[in-house]
């Protein structure tokens, strides 16, 4: 019980702190642009990897509206995708309310893990492939919305919805126009496998991985370089006919090694972006846990769903970790 009171006691400060300081409501700039200014950004993260621990199966602010309606400038909802051993709370605390006030529709799904813990992601890549297209059907049975658009952070945004693409239903190759899916934004997205800095080098060298899995979830075996996922992934090519994909990745991460394994190459009929962020924004030193949380990434995200209105991207502090 007294545990209870204590959960519930931070919870509250959490949600107080999150209101004063505008963090996770998508407050407005002056010039319009729904971003939080920098020291607010700054505490996104850390208030939203509290209130994932406390809240595991909970919606980030702006998401999971289930009587949104798609409007004619965004007719496609976007549905968020967490990565590994994250939750969608923690990780889109930052981008959920940006996109909700942008206009769009915006769902968070929630996968590979048991509802009450916080640590989700972990599961064999091909079953959450199967959860979030069990989640996309449901966001468009009820949007009324013909296809979505997906933006996932690591696992989230590379080898899963991927998988979805190609071997559970996301796309029909046959029919490009009947494609669940117009576009993959994928923030640090694990497409060609990790080395994990050497760790994940290591690991497959010794046969450790399996071992590894049973405490890290399978999801860490999958992602590793020469997998049987992303072997099978990546035998018919990276794409899937139909499919706008857009790759942002940043030359700091230190968990998807080396950064251009997440780099992707367009097939027949799709289109590949790929976006080193540093060639955009100079100082700009999000790492792979960060890039969730920069508002220079944010800005990315907006011109991929929206080219045909992009802008240019206002560079702004990004710390690692922190995000900004």
């Amino acid at each position: 019980m007294a545990g209870r009171r204590l959960s519930r006691r931070w919870a509250a400060v959490c949600a107080g702190l999150a209101l004063a300081l505008g963090v996770g409501h998508g407050t407005a700039t002056a010039a319009g642009d729904p971003v939080p200014p920098a020291p607010k950004r700054i505490l996104s993260f850390p208030l939203a990897a509290a209130g994932g621990l406390l809240h595991p199966d909970a919606p980030p602010a702006g998401a999971d509206d289930w009587s949104c309606k798609p409007t004619r400038e965004h007719p496609r909802p976007v549905v968020l995708l967490h990565g590994t051993w994250a939750n969608a709370y923690d990780d889109w605390g930052l981008m959920s309310p940006y996109l909700k006030q942008l206009g769009y529709c915006v769902f968070a799904a929630e996968y590979g893990g048991a509802p009450g813990n916080p640590v989700k992601a972990t599961a064999h890549v091909p079953d959450s492939a199967r959860q979030i297209a069990a989640y996309v059907d449901r966001v468009l049975k009820a949007t009324g919305a013909h296809q979505v658009d997906l933006v996932g952070h690591s696992q989230g945004g590379g080898l899963t919805p991927r998988w979805y693409l190609r071997f559970a239903g996301g796309t029909d190759p046959g029919h490009p126009e009947s494609n669940k899916v117009h576009g993959l934004i994928g923030l640090a997205p694990s497409n060609h496998g990790t080395t994990a800095s050497g760790l994940g080098t290591l690991t497959t060298k010794l046969g450790l991985n399996p071992a590894v899995s049973l405490l890290a979830g399978q999801a860490y075996s999958d992602q590793m370089v020469g997998s049987e996922v992303n072997t099978t992934l990546d035998r018919d090519g990276d794409t899937q006919p139909g499919v706008d994909y857009t790759v942002i990745a940043t030359r700091f991460d230190e968990v998807v090694t080396p950064y251009t394994h997440q780099f992707l190459t367009a097939g027949p009929g799709a289109t590949v972006k790929n976006i080193t962020i540093q060639d955009i924004c100079r100082a700009d030193a999000s790492e792979h846990l960060s890039i969730a949380y920069d508002s220079n990434a944010a800005q990315l995200v907006r011109n991929a769903l929206d080219p045909a209105h992009a802008e240019p991207v206002s560079c702004g502090l990004t710390l690692p970790v922190l995000g900004g």
